[in-house]
């Protein structure tokens, strides 16, 4: 009876392995399909581009006619010139760039985690378990967990997690929603270390995470913030948007911060990993907590405005590539524009407030670089108005010589992130660079030019 007990178990536990199986080849499948689907457009579109050629050349002759179209040809010249200069720049910086090594036990600060969280659920557990696994000496850190009066049972997995961990952790309850800003200031007030860690509830890091990340501190005395390596963590289930975020990730920080870095002038340090020199964040604090902006407490964007606000002090910001947490994305394409809007108002705060300092003698080193970044930044919002309606002047035109060269575009410049992934880490998954590029040229080309238009508005737009 028993044997028969555990033959059925067995069969039951294979059938569940078999169907778990054929979820991730039909997923597996249709990723595929998206992939080659996008390669196929591309493609059809670069010899679209070949066939049309003779209409191409029409458009061309006929604009030299027109002084206006002249000058615009003279201006996208120039921003494309100026575009593929910062590229190579860019390319040339990263090159440069190495991330620091981790330093010995005896030379690591004391550094405190923080780690706010709202309605997180069961995840907020798995986060503090990874950071308790860390590599790091124990009496040298402080974790401490802040729940944002959250209405889910988020609290009850902090109580477990606390249970679990004992005295390594410590627990606190907002009493009301706030907005991660003040549940971030009252773990600021509440640490003991030289270095203070802010990660996500909703993000989990490798064991050497933390001591890769406050490493800089010790080598570097005017390091004020470092920005860590985001990953997406939920890129293996069903949904497609979490694999194309992870390869557009990919680029953002390990090119990008990577050349940022380089600089010493990463302009984010991102809320899922960041740590940051203790005098730096209290030489702002105040100013951090009571920020406004068009008269209204700014309660988004709190990773970009400390940044901003560190540099603005004089202190270099780097990035750690060593230093590796891995955060969940949205799923859905609602969850993704909105999370855009709300880094694209925060973007347009944090460019204006930039522009106060940027030009003065804000520090002893090169102020070049961050002069260089931040003008690429306020090209990027500028022209975000002039492009969308370029576009529907040319669409109007002719859609089809319009579709078939921003395809060909499409796949020339997203050929980059698709070698860089690539190289990196896989071949195949590295092709979501393209279906992404298609995602957000046709269908999150608006995001910019809304946000400048309502960078005044509150609101997380992503908070349950």
């Amino acid at each position: 009876m028993k044997n028969n007990i555990a033959s059925n178990q067995s069969v039951s536990s294979a059938e569940k392995s078999s169907i778990n199986n054929q979820k991730n080849k039909s997923r597996d499948l249709r990723g595929i399909m998206v992939r080659a689907s996008s390669l196929a457009l591309l493609f059809g579109a670069a010899y679209l581009v070949y066939v049309l050629q003779g209409d191409f050349n029409r458009y061309n002759l006929n604009g030299l006619d027109s002084t206006w179209e002249l000058a615009f040809l003279a201006v996208t010249g120039s921003l494309l010139l100026f575009r593929a200069g910062f590229f190579f720049y860019n390319l040339y910086l990263y090159l440069r760039y190495k991330p620091i090594n981790s330093v010995s036990n005896e030379e690591l600060p004391t550094c405190t985690v923080i780690v706010p969280a709202y309605n997180e659920g069961k995840q907020v557990w798995a986060t503090l378990k990874s950071l308790a696994k860390s590599d790091y000496p124990s009496h040298k850190i402080q974790l401490l967990a802040i729940d944002d009066g959250s209405k889910d049972d988020t609290w009850d997995w902090m109580l477990k997690a606390k249970k679990e961990l004992g005295d390594q952790l410590s627990i606190y309850q907002q009493p009301e929603n706030k907005g991660k800003r003040h549940a971030l200031y009252r773990g600021f007030n509440l640490s003991t270390g030289e270095v203070l860690v802010t990660v996500d509830s909703d993000s989990e890091v490798t064991k050497d995470t933390l001591r890769n990340l406050v490493s800089p501190f010790v080598v570097n005395e005017k390091c004020g913030a470092v920005a860590g390596n985001i990953r997406v963590l939920n890129n293996e289930k069903k949904a497609m948007l979490p694999k194309m975020l992870d390869v557009s990730f990919v680029l953002s920080f390990e090119f990008i911060r990577s050349a940022e870095s380089s600089l010493e002038s990463v302009l984010c340090t991102p809320g899922a990993l960041a740590a940051y020199r203790k005098k730096a964040v209290f030489g702002c604090l105040e100013e951090w907590i009571n920020q406004t902006f068009m008269g209204k407490a700014s309660d988004i964007g709190e990773d970009r405005a400390m940044t901003n606000m560190i540099l603005k002090q004089g202190y270099h910001v780097l990035f750690q590539r060593n230093a590796f947490a891995y955060t969940n994305v949205p799923e859905k394409y609602t969850g993704l524009y909105k999370m855009f809007i709300r880094w694209g108002r925060s973007n347009v705060r944090e460019n204006i407030a930039m522009a106060k300092y940027v030009f003065t003698d804000f520090r002893e080193s090169s102020k070049a670089g961050s002069r260089l970044l931040f003008i690429n930044q306020v090209l990027k919002l500028v022209m975000s108005y002039p492009t969308i309606l370029m576009m529907l002047f040319f669409i109007s035109m002719d859609p089809i010589l319009f579709l078939s060269s921003t395809l060909f575009s499409i796949l020339i410049w997203s050929s980059f992130p698709v070698l860089f992934y690539a190289k990196r880490y896989n071949l195949s998954e590295s092709f979501w660079a393209y279906s992404y590029s298609i995602l957000y040229t046709f269908g999150l080309f608006w995001i910019t030019p809304y946000a400048i238009a309502t960078a005044s508005k509150r609101g997380w737009l992503t908070r349950g």
